[in-house]
């Protein structure tokens, strides 16, 4: 999710039976970081290409891939099952991410986009309580409002359609979090590279009939950006993957906030933003935030 797409579960029974590699999963984690930053990049540089075009080649490109792997490893990745709703409600959840993610590209600096779709763990934890009738941690009620008040600090809510790109982007991290939950409830259903098949497989489905209604015409550049947009987009989600096989969720997955700090460089570098004094506050709040959320799960596991 989107990175914007986090679409690994590993098995936390095994995964605590083996010794954490810390720098090869530190390694591709920053690898993972910087291609999901890359990818909004390439999204910011696709300029005036229609949304429904951009989010397409997000997933296309990773829908080859995955069906390489599929080909690759002999898995039948259209096998019917009864659980099939959970795998085409899972894609809505993360189609309707993307795209909100991507418009909210289009309008605000890389880092504050970027930021606003990572309150997308903080939706999960409460969604999952919901969703999948998990135990709600009261531990966690500082870290949610936190995130809370920096998501607020990064809007700035103005209460016209000057907000409306900052809500989209808000809405990312609530629809991400949505497709997370989701994909909490198909363990052991389902494998991840399945998973991730069925949601480039609806996406690139769905946004096809746009892009033969009214055809884009990108520039020369405007087609490469598209390109990158799917590569990277697999990059990270490929490198989260190698990430968390090489170390528990519990001691990484604040890690994912090196994304932020990507964009925050790329956004300089290529547009030379510099966000406000109230994103930077809004990104510390919810930077730590995560900590906290991070420093809980660590401390409950070792309980």
């Amino acid at each position: 999710m989107d990175p914007k797409d986090n679409f690994v579960k590993v098995d936390t029974a095994s995964a605590n039976e083996v010794t954490d590699n810390m720098p090869r999963a530190m390694t591709w984690m920053l690898l993972s970081g910087l291609c999901f930053a890359l990818m909004g990049a390439m999204v910011k540089f696709a300029g005036d290409t229609p949304l429904p075009a951009k989010v397409f080649f997000r997933n296309f490109v990773t829908l080859i891939i995955t069906s390489s792997v599929a080909l690759s490893t002999g898995e039948n990745v259209l096998a019917r099952t009864s659980q099939a709703w959970r795998l085409v409600l899972r894609s809505l959840c993360g189609l309707i991410g993307v795209a909100l993610y991507f418009f909210a590209l289009g309008h605000l600096n890389l880092a504050d986009a970027s930021l606003l779709n990572k309150t997308s763990p903080f939706f999960a934890s409460g969604l999952a309580v919901l969703l999948l009738g998990e135990k709600f941690r009261r531990a966690l009620i500082p870290a949610l409002v936190l995130a809370f008040a920096g998501a607020i600090l990064v809007i700035k809510p103005r209460f016209d359609y000057s907000a409306l790109p900052a809500l989209a982007g808000l809405g990312s991290g609530l629809f991400a979090g949505m497709a997370y939950s989701l994909v909490r409830s198909m363990k052991g259903h389902f494998s991840p590279n399945r998973i991730i098949f069925t949601f480039s497989l609806i996406s690139s489905l769905a946004t096809a009939p746009f892009l033969l209604v009214d055809p884009p015409s990108p520039t020369a550049m405007q087609w490469w950006a598209l390109i990158g947009t799917g590569v990277f987009a697999a990059g990270g989600q490929f490198g989260l993957t190698f990430a968390y096989h090489h170390a528990r969720v519990s001691r990484i997955s604040v890690f994912t906030y090196l994304h932020v700090l990507f964009a925050l460089v790329i956004g300089f570098i290529f547009w030379g933003e510099r966000p406000d004094l109230w994103s930077w506050l809004g990104g510390a709040l919810i930077v730590t935030a995560a900590w906290l959320a991070h420093r809980m799960k660590g401390n409950t596991r070792l309980s």
